[in-house]
């Protein structure tokens, strides 16, 4: 865990740090406010609860030195970015957040700082008929969402990283909706009651004496701090910019020239990879797994300037040989131009090299199924072509249904076999939408079989091996004539998988990566590892004598 989520230098753990603070009082925060909807007394007997500890000094100490970090530390990676160029994630994330201090601001010189100042009775009902009913209600609402949409984005960009977090996210979008809202309608809920209770001017006069009522010099000095306190974050946004702009006309007089083969010559900042150099040129350069080094379509041949580049490293050495790259060859995700190169791109996303299809692929993580009809040979021997042909249509009329009807498609056809992916969502409904597949297949082929055997042919046994993994889809072949289809360990882990059940004596073998992204809660206690030809590590897997026996363990 911790070399996952705690990976980065001493600046990237500070701000995630400060940013699960920030988070955790923002979350009880926005439910403390959506009590409003069902009672006063709710609203405020959580807010006394959430002061014992946000009011007390250590408290106070570690919520303000998280604020603090966190928005120092925002401007400190502007600062030092060395393009404005970047996902669209990111540049969300990064908006928001230069949003939220120009409401927060206001909100904290009112609340906080009035409560310690002037002694004002900060209670939510205060800061609720203090913005009732002008535009500030509105603004702050916006502030709301502003600030949760921005510390989920950066929850979820965090804890991708983890295996565990993609099962969790379908649940959790539920959760990241219903926050927001339940705030938004204790807001309403409560600021129509109080507007109402103020309305009466006996009750407005307690309410006003209950909350210590700033006086409107009072108001006037708030507001002035107020202003000052925006006037200071304008300045280190300004400073923040100032240093960016600087730092970058300091590169540009450190550049060094990118020549591409068959395409433009642009002038580069030193120590930008050659793939970040093209993204920041809107260059066009394939990169299928994002700039890791985990594969090599972003690699190049260095026609000149290849001898004063380093050697490769580890990891680029590892994937360059893995397909016996020849001399010249680099990945343009892992070197640093700091001289003059001529780059020619092996594999460009814009139809080079002649190719009008999407010939770079796309890697996604899916379930495979694999299947293979028992004994076709000798069942078939002495037919006739036609009567051959005849039986194989009818068996896949009879099963390719189950499969359709989960939203897989059949990949190819192998004579006797196929083999079948389920490209949905994620990877969860795709491990879900294959063992459904499974169990259905089981189902059509009994079906089948007892039609067989009103004809007095022999029944039909079959095979077939269910896996989840990563996988590329692409149009593979000639241009012009590519199909598309998939390539990766997954689809040979699902044809091994498939061919041990021969061994076995079962229907389907299901490896326990896919059981437990579709939520089986079945006997695991038959699953174990199986050694397979052609895969480097043994594949835990559930041996199942009839698929259709799984349909009462699939969780719903």
């Amino acid at each position: 865990m911790k070399t996952v989520l705690w990976q980065g230098g001493w600046a990237t753990r500070l701000r995630i740090g400060s940013g699960l603070v920030l988070f955790a009082f923002a979350f009880f925060h926005f439910i403390n406010i959506g009590l409003g909807l069902f009672h006063t007394d709710y609203l405020h007997d959580m807010q006394d609860a959430r002061h014992v500890i946000t009011r007390h000094d250590v408290g106070s100490i570690i919520l303000y030195a998280a604020l603090l970090i966190h928005s120092g530390l925002a401007l400190y990676s502007i600062s030092q970015r060395r393009t404005l160029r970047m996902p669209f994630s990111t540049g969300l994330q990064m908006v928001l957040g230069l949003l939220i201090p120009l409401q927060l601001i206001s909100h904290i010189v009112q609340t906080r700082y009035a409560n310690t100042v002037y002694d004002v009775n900060d209670e939510m009902g205060y800061i609720i008929v203090l913005m009732w009913p002008s535009y500030a209600v509105w603004m702050q609402s916006l502030l709301l969402l502003v600030v949760w949409v921005h510390g989920c984005i950066g929850l979820h960009m965090w804890l991708r990283l983890t295996r565990w977090w993609p099962k969790l996210v379908p649940y959790l979008i539920g959760l990241a909706v219903f926050v927001p809202t339940f705030a938004l309608a204790g807001v309403l809920t409560e600021g129509r009651r109080i507007w109402a209770d103020f309305a009466d001017p006996f009750l407005r006069e307690q309410y006003i004496e209950h909350y210590n009522w700033p006086s409107p010099e009072d108001f006037q000095h708030l507001f002035s701090v107020k202003d000052n306190a925006l006037m200071a974050f304008w300045v280190a946004l300004g400073a923040s910019l100032a240093v960016f702009a600087i730092r970058k006309l300091w590169r540009r007089r450190h550049s060094v020239r990118v020549k591409y083969a068959q395409g433009p010559e642009v002038v580069a900042e030193k120590g930008m990879t050659l793939l970040e150099i093209s993204q920041a040129n809107g260059i066009p350069h394939t990169a299928l797994c994002g700039g890791k080094g985990r594969c090599t379509t972003c690699r190049v041949i260095v026609e000149a300037g290849g001898d004063q580049l380093p050697e490769p490293g580890e990891v680029e050495a590892r994937s360059l040989a893995a397909v016996s790259a020849p001399a010249g060859a680099r990945l343009a995700c892992q070197i640093r131009p700091m001289a003059p190169i001529t780059a020619f791109r092996m594999f460009r996303p814009d139809g080079a090299r002649h190719r009008a299809h999407a010939s770079q692929g796309q890697e996604r993580q899916l379930a495979v199924l694999f299947l293979d009809m028992r004994g076709f040979t000798s069942r078939t021997a002495g037919q006739l072509p036609y009567d051959i042909v005849f039986l194989l249509n009818r068996f896949f009329d009879a099963i390719v249904p189950a499969i359709t009807a989960e939203g897989g498609v059949v990949d190819k056809y192998m004579g006797d076999g196929l083999l079948a992916v389920f490209e949905t969502a994620n990877a969860q409904s795709s491990a879900r939408a294959g063992m459904k597949a499974a169990i259905d297949i089981s189902f059509a082929l009994q079906r089948f079989n007892r039609q067989l055997e009103t004809e007095g042919s022999p029944r039909i046994r079959i095979g077939m091996g269910l896996h989840l993994g990563d996988l590329v889809l692409g149009e593979i072949g000639a241009a012009g004539h590519a199909a598309r289809t998939i390539i990766g360990d997954t689809v040979n882990v699902a044809s091994r998988l498939e061919a041990e059940t021969k061994t076995l004596g079962c229907e389907l073998l299901v490896s326990e990566e896919l059981l437990l992204a579709a939520g089986y809660d079945g006997d695991m206690r038959q699953v174990r590892p199986f050694e397979l030809r052609g895969v480097t590590r043994p594949i835990p897997a559930l041996p199942v004598p009839k698929a259709a026996d799984l349909n009462a363990s699939v969780a719903a």
